[in-house]
C-alpha cells in the first residue's frame, strides 16, 4: 500500500516590519496584530505554549471543560524531549511553527465558552455565526497573535471524524495522547509538520494496551478500527509510512529511530489482533476502489466559515 504522506510544508508566518501593522482578510474583517518588536514578526514557539496551558488553566477554573488539541497540544505533551522537537524542526529554521491554538470541549459549554473568550478578550469571528457553528468557533487573539478554533464534541473538519465526548476528563490541559495520535493518523495527506508533531508524539510517549499515565492507549485504538475499514486503512498505511519516513530522517539517531519503530510494530500487532465486524469485512471488500474517507474543509464538515477563507 502507498502512504499518503507528502511533504509539502509551507511557511505560515506573519510579515510584519512594524510592532503595529493592520491586515484585512477576505472576510473583510480588519486584523490588528501588535507584537514585541523584538519578535521581528514571528511568533515564538513559546507564547502558543504558554497562551495554550493558560487558556486551559482558566477555563478549568471557570468550570468549563477545554482541552488543547493538534500540534501545540502534542508540543505540550511532550515537554521533557523539547531538544528532540527542536532538532525535527517544524517548519525549518526561523518559520513560524505555528498559526493557531485548536481546542475542543462539549456542546452544552458552547456559551459559556463563547463567554470566556470574549471576557479574556478574544474577537469571535462574525462568519462562524451560522448553523455550523454548533460544531465550530474562530477566535482572533487580542494582540492578532494568532486565532483560537474550537470544536465541540467532535472533531469533522477531519477525513475520520475523532468523538471527544466522555473523554476529554482522561487527560490536562491536553485530549488524551491515544486522541492526539488518532486525530494525526486519521489525516489521508500528511504535510511535513503533521508527520514531525506525530514523530515527536510517538518519541516522547509508551505504548501500552488500556489506560496508563504518560501512555498511548493501543487496544482502545484497535477497538475503533476494527469496526471501520476505512479508518483502519488511513491509519495502517500511515504507520507504515511513519516508519519508513523515521528511519530516513537524518535529524534523528539509531536508538530514537529503533523506540519509534518498535512503537509503531506494537501498535501494528495490537491493531491486527483485534477481531473485526461484520461491517468492517464487508467493506473490506470492496477496498480502496472506493473513498473510504471523508473529504475535509466542506460545507458538509464546517459549514461555510472554513479556516482556508481567511
Amino acid at each position: 500500500m502507498g502512504f499518503p504522506i507528502s511533504f509539502t510544508a509551507r511557511a505560515q508566518r506573519f510579515k510584519v516590519c512594524n510592532p503595529l501593522i493592520s491586515h484585512r482578510h477576505r472576510d473583510l474583517e480588519e486584523r490588528v496584530i501588535r507584537m514585541p518588536a523584538e519578535w521581528g514578526g514571528v511568533v515564538p514557539t513559546e507564547a502558543f505554549l504558554e497562551a495554550g496551558r493558560k487558556i486551559v488553566d482558566e477555563a478549568s477554573k471557570a468550570k468549563i471543560p477545554l482541552r488543547l488539541i493538534g500540534g501545540v497540544a502534542i508540543r505540550v505533551h511532550s515537554g521533557n524531549f523539547a531538544e528532540f522537537a527542536k532538532r525535527l524542526s517544524r517548519l525549518g529554521p526561523g518559520e513560524q511553527e505555528y498559526t493557531d491554538l485548536d481546542f475542543v470541549s462539549y456542546s452544552k459549554f458552547r456559551d459559556a465558552v463563547r463567554k470566556f473568550f470574549e471576557s479574556s478578550g478574544y474577537r469571535k469571528r462574525r462568519t462562524t455565526l451560522s448553523s455550523a457553528a454548533t460544531q465550530r468557533q474562530i477566535y482572533f487573539h487580542p494582540d492578532g497573535w494568532f486565532y483560537a478554533d474550537v470544536f465541540f464534541d467532535k472533531l469533522l473538519a477531519a477525513n475520520h471524524p475523532i468523538d471527544f465526548r466522555g473523554r476529554l476528563e482522561l487527560d490536562l490541559p491536553t485530549i488524551c495522547l491515544t486522541d492526539l495520535l488518532l486525530e494525526k493518523l486519521q489525516i489521508v495527506s500528511f504535510s511535513e509538520k503533521d508527520l514531525k508533531d506525530t514523530l515527536l508524539l510517538l518519541r516522547a510517549h509508551a505504548m501500552s494496551e488500556g489506560q496508563a499515565p504518560e501512555s498511548i492507549d493501543a487496544r482502545y485504538i484497535a477497538t475503533l478500527l476494527a469496526r471501520d475499514w476505512g479508518f483502519w486503512y488511513t491509519v495502517t498505511t500511515n504507520l507504515r509510512g511513519l516508519q519508513k519516513a523515521a528511519l530516513e530522517t537524518p535529524s534523528l539517531q539509531e536508538a530514537e529511530k529503533s523506540d519509534i519503530t518498535s512503537k509503531i510494530d506494537r501498535l501494528l500487532e495490537v491493531i491486527e489482533s483485534e477481531p473485526r465486524t461484520s461491517g468492517w469485512k464487508m467493506r473490506s471488500i470492496v477496498g480502496a476502489k472506493k473513498r473510504w474517507y471523508n473529504p475535509v474543509e466542506t460545507s458538509e464538515t464546517v459549514g461555510e466559515f472554513g479556516i482556508w477563507k481567511l
